[in-house]
């Protein structure tokens, strides 16, 4: 499994002055995507709604509002 592309803006687009250690989206090889922001599980794995579930293996992990939008328009449709 390989990083084929970022999806949305870069940190440094979307305002990072060091551009290193912002929320992020990646679309990886397999069709899958990987995500890099803030974990939080603890705080919200009990405020699941109840038809929600999460592995042992998931975590819970905060995207902000702005990457995620500005990831929109290079979200594939299928």
């Amino acid at each position: 499994m390989k990083i084929v592309r970022r999806i949305g803006a870069s940190p440094r687009e979307r305002g990072s002055m060091s551009g290193e250690t912002c929320p992020d989206i990646f679309e990886l090889s397999d069709g899958n995507f990987a995500v890099i922001g803030t974990e939080a599980t603890a705080e919200l794995d009990q405020l699941l709604p109840s038809d929600a579930a999460r592995a042992d293996y998931e975590r819970i992990v905060i995207v902000s509002r702005e990457t995620l939008v500005r990831a929109k328009t290079d979200i594939p449709d299928a």
